[in-house]
């Protein structure tokens, strides 16, 4: 369960996740960022230069998560940030234009680019922006889907326009980050718990009130659910 916040306000933050977008230049990256950050979309707006951010906190399963979505121009002679803008990012959105095949055709490199510099474990959404301009679509919604099959990616898409699937997109996003940090310090903590515990019995005999000494080669072990 999911529930969006309009702005950040003083409450304790559990979680910062960093998702980047990515994606040819003027596919929407900026204005799905603005529509979710502020629900705001520009007519006019200009072309990203250099890099920016916006965040936005929301809680998911009782956490609040604070959101940080960075934003970086899609032209070639940009992509000099890369390592710095890709640096300690969890999830990624990799965004192509519906009424432009070769915005979709660059994902594969821009993808391939993601991999080569982001953590194994980020995860990954295909976005199709522009749905607005269905009537001049040039990327048909099963070549997205296949790709994204292919590729084990989440797949939608949306319209900053229209204000079309852009929450459920990156909520979708940051929810999936959730389960795998969640699951990741799980596991850590067990794994701490059992080595603080092999540590603690380890030479010693465990006395239980009113049952005596337990028996050599017996265990008791005790769990509770949070």
């Amino acid at each position: 369960m999911s529930k969006l916040y309009g702005g950040d306000f003083n409450q304790k933050i559990d979680y910062v996740f960093k998702a980047v977008l990515i994606g040819d230049s003027a596919v929407g990256k900026s204005q799905l960022l603005a529509r979710f950050s502020r629900n705001e979309f520009s007519l006019d707006s200009k072309a990203t230069i250099g890099v920016e951010f916006q965040t936005r906190t929301l809680e998911i399963d009782h956490k609040t998560i604070k959101a940080q979505i960075w934003d970086t121009a899609g032209q070639e002679r940009y992509r000099a940030v890369t390592s710095a803008y890709y640096r300690g990012a969890v999830g990624a959105m990799l965004v192509y234009d519906i009424t432009k095949r070769q915005s979709f055709d660059h994902i594969a490199r821009w993808l391939e680019e993601l991999r080569g510099h982001a953590d194994k474990n980020i995860v990954i959404m295909l976005v199709g922006n522009k749905t607005d301009l269905g009537s001049l679509r040039a990327v048909p919604t099963e070549d997205a889907k296949e790709f994204a099959e292919k590729e084990n990616l989440f797949f939608i898409e949306t319209s900053a326009l229209e204000a079309t699937n852009v929450d459920t997109a990156f909520v979708n996003v940051l929810t999936e980050i959730y389960r795998v940090v969640s699951k990741k310090s799980l596991v850590a903590n067990e794994a701490e718990s059992t080595a603080g515990s092999s540590a603690l019995l380890r030479g010693k005999e465990i006395v239980v009130p009113g049952q005596g000494l337990v028996p050599s080669g017996s265990s008791y072990s005790c769990c509770r659910s949070s």
